[in-house]
């Protein structure tokens, strides 16, 4: 009873929430910050030229400029509800540039690569989750990017996901054919240029990016993973034992890997009792199950605000805060636990070689 409950909760919620779209105005940047965002999709185009929910066959590039507007509280996303938009408060995309090969994505990316420096040579792979349409993927990257004040090259690999809360069994299999085109991706901006590339995936876009790294170890060893330099794994959507099988056939994991975890997310409370089980990847409280594995577990639950939106490490203003506190990540998360202490807020536990950290909200 309490998993319809929750999944009518969901529903319900899901109903009255507005959904994400994409919404041209050109010259909204004038107001807005600009976010370049390149984009990778195996998701069909629409009539007006945008990705859909349907599933390509075909590996689709492009270039998008959101306008990320400066009236807004850290960690929102505020879409335009009426005829016209306003760029002070609503995400808008100021424009678009197909990007007809991968050739013409590589060279694209060379040439942002080519005017940074050094430490910005570096490619942040973004793939969704569940139930996200192509403008809610895209915009909540634009916003990641936006808070954060990230130097990196921003990529993000849009899959076909339904974008409906019934649409889980759709989602799941859109996953799975949308492995060949993130390896694509991954493969193309590593060829670009790229110092290093940081892969970040949240939810079922956690499960498409180990599946991914899996194929790609199985076709050519640790080769293809030599550019990944991190992997961070949000509120992973994934079945524990899944999670350490793939571990055990990538071998050596990309340093560093975080897999952040909340037990108060009922999204994947709902997952979890759906395939007959007490936790996911995402919400376990157990390292000692990923004791072998060289990973750090980072527990947010003080995060939640009790929302159904699944999102808390993306949305959270305080959440955000913390990282933005915290110049280097693999000082506060690597290396000796005892230097952790001083600067984040929590408590660690070692087991082998995993890590279990469980960090409280900053408010100053």
């Amino acid at each position: 009873m309490r998993i319809v409950h929750h999944l009518v909760l969901i529903l319900m919620l899901a109903s009255c929430a507005p959904r994400g779209k994409i919404t041209l105005f050109q010259g909204a940047a004038d107001t807005g910050d600009l976010q370049r965002i390149y984009v990778g999709t195996t998701r069909e185009m629409d009539a007006q030229g945008f990705p859909s929910g349907g599933r390509s066959r075909e590996l689709i590039f492009g270039q998008y400029n959101v306008s990320v507007p400066p009236e807004r509280e850290p960690g929102s996303i505020e879409w335009p509800r009426r005829k016209t938009p306003d760029p002070a408060r609503h995400f808008l995309l100021d424009s678009f540039l197909p990007l007809t090969t991968e050739g013409d994505f590589r060279t694209a990316l060379r040439g942002e690569l080519a005017h940074r420096r050094a430490e910005q040579r570096t490619a942040i792979i973004f793939v969704h989750g569940f139930n996200n349409n192509f403008a809610e993927g895209l915009y909540r990257f634009a916003q990641i990017s936006e808070d954060l004040d990230l130097p990196f090259l921003p990529v993000h690999y849009s899959w076909p996901s339904a974008g409906h809360p019934l649409g889980y069994g759709y989602d799941r299999d859109s996953m799975l054919i949308a492995r060949d085109g993130l390896e694509a991706t991954i493969r193309a901006v590593a060829a670009s240029g790229a110092d290093e590339i940081l892969l970040v995936g949240h939810s079922m876009g956690a499960l498409l990016a180990m599946e991914t790294m899996r194929q790609m170890t199985i076709a050519d060893g640790q080769n293809g993973l030599r550019k990944i330099s991190g992997v961070i794994l949000i509120s992973p959507d994934i079945d524990i034992d899944v999670f350490r099988a793939q571990a055990d056939r990538i071998g050596e994991l990309p340093q560093p890997f975080y897999i952040f975890t909340s037990t108060r997310d009922i999204a994947l409370r709902l997952s979890a009792g759906l395939t007959g089980q007490t936790a996911r990847l995402g919400n376990t409280t157990d390292v000692q199950k990923l004791a072998e594995l060289d990973v750090t577990m980072v527990d947010i639950s003080a995060f939640s605000d009790g929302k159904i939106d699944h999102a808390t490490a993306l949305a959270s203003p305080s959440f955000l805060r913390l990282l933005q506190r915290v110049p280097d990540l693999g000082t506060a998360y690597g290396g000796d636990p005892s230097t952790r202490v001083g600067l984040i807020p929590g408590t660690v536990l070692v087991v082998q070689n995993a890590t279990r950290l469980i960090v409280t909200p900053i408010t100053q």
